[in-house]
């Protein structure tokens, strides 16, 4: 054999056996790649319209029975909750859903609307006194950074008429439009709208009662009424 072939040979082995085990690396990091776990990405929270509830989710719809007063269920700083505003021109507003994720009566069911919400007087019965609601208000217009004006109702997110409780978890200083005299607020249709259709047994309770503490401004049109 050749001398000069006899070099070449050896190199070639060489530069073979540094091919492959780069080869095998690389397919080692890929492999690698494949069955690293990926990081997860971080959401954006983004406004619709105006400020953005300072809770970050909502917490779950509670079943508290407190009838005639109001239940402490949650403890709240000053300005820890903030309103979302949706259309302040019509009074649009909605709960921080971290505060104020809503609650309904366990004494209420599908089974006995008949009897307790479709029945005329219910919400009489249950209905807190101002005595026990205005020392509570004070409190919630603090924890929501909001001052005390003659427009802004106290106001249950699910309704009594919809089976809702009385506690701080479903209940809320709820801001009016500017041109507002009193407290009657675009809510208050629709709350009318849901029960109507609850005791023509349109819609189930349960369903107008998430619609509701999900967005009441989409309820209606979220069952389809």
């Amino acid at each position: 054999m050749n001398f000069r072939y006899r070099l070449a040979l050896p190199a070639a082995f060489l530069f073979a056996a540094l091919a492959l085990g780069g080869c095998q690396q690389g397919a080692h990091s890929a492999a690698e790649a494949m069955t690293k776990p990926a990081s997860p990405a971080v959401p954006q929270a983004v406004a619709a319209s105006g400020s953005a509830p300072s809770g970050a989710a909502a917490a779950a719809v509670k079943s508290i029975h407190s009838p005639g007063v109001v239940a402490t269920d949650e403890q709240l700083g000053a300005g820890q909750c903030s309103a979302k505003v949706v259309d302040a021109t019509t009074g649009e507003y909605l709960p921080d859903p971290a505060c104020t994720p809503g609650a309904t009566d366990p004494a209420v069911t599908q089974e006995n609307i008949d009897s307790t919400i479709c029945m005329s007087g219910y919400t009489a019965t249950v209905r807190p006194p101002a005595s026990n609601t205005d020392k509570v208000k004070a409190e919630s217009l603090r924890e929501y950074g909001q001052v005390a004006m003659k427009t802004t109702e106290y106001d249950h997110l699910i309704s009594l008429e919809l089976g809702g409780t009385n506690s701080v978890s479903n209940l809320w200083p709820e801001p009016n439009k500017s041109s507002a005299t009193g407290t009657t607020n675009p809510k208050d249709a629709v709350e009318n709208t849901l029960h109507r259709a609850i005791c023509a047994h349109k819609v189930a309770l349960s369903a107008a009662q998430e619609a509701i503490a999900h967005n009441w401004v989409t309820a209606v049109k979220d069952l389809g009424l």
